[in-house]
């Protein structure tokens, strides 16, 4: 991004391609934190504009903006003069950090310890053996029933109709319907109450 080293001033005066060289280089050799301050008010602006027409917000630009001056004070002695200019150099800084945080947004990292991630307990053997006894119970008390109370629970409870379109599938009347699902539901919850061995 050569083309955008327009110079800030400093007392009126501009600073020039090869004096941002120096002043990167006074902060890779001597951490020089006046030509570091420099460097981030000659910058800042003109990487947060970049930033933006890259698209996001202007609190994402500054943020990025930061993370870029950051990485300029940590990374300056791999600056290579010879490679690129001050400003190229920092700004592609700044474009690999817009695109790690595009990518970050797009495909956000799973956290190991995220519950979703966590297989189910695994259940114990004798609550496993509970539920199957539970459903052998249910299935025998409604094998007890008559096929027409059976229809009318499994179209109730199972299918979740409602009474009334259950009336109208079967072409009964509505009283009719709940009197005898009401019915047939108290057969089934008889036959459950039972000991085992009655069933």
């Amino acid at each position: 991004m050569e083309t955008d080293t327009a110079a800030p001033k400093r007392d009126g005066a501009q600073i020039d391609p090869a004096a941002l060289s120096r002043l990167l280089h006074a902060v890779a050799t001597e951490r020089d934190r006046a030509a570091f301050a420099e460097l981030f008010r000659h910058f800042s602006p003109r990487l947060k504009s970049y930033l933006l027409r890259l698209g996001g917000t202007a609190a994402g630009a500054e943020e990025l903006v930061q993370e870029t001056m950051v990485a300029v004070w940590r990374k300056a002695d791999r600056y290579d003069p010879a490679k690129a200019s001050a400003s190229t150099w920092i700004f592609t800084i700044a474009r690999n950090l817009r695109i790690d945080a595009y990518r970050r947004e797009r495909h956000p990292e799973i956290e190991a310890d995220d519950p979703v991630l966590s297989p189910d307990p695994v259940e114990a053997p004798d609550a496993s053996l509970g539920r199957e006894q539970d459903a052998g119970r249910l299935a025998e008390a409604l094998a007890r029933l008559s096929d027409g109370e059976q229809a009318l629970l499994r179209m109730s409870f199972f299918d979740d109709l409602s009474h009334s379109v259950i009336a109208g599938r079967l072409g009964l009347p509505l009283g009719t319907v709940k009197s005898r699902i009401r019915l047939a539901f108290g057969k089934l919850r008889g036959a459950l109450a039972q000991p085992t061995d009655d069933l």
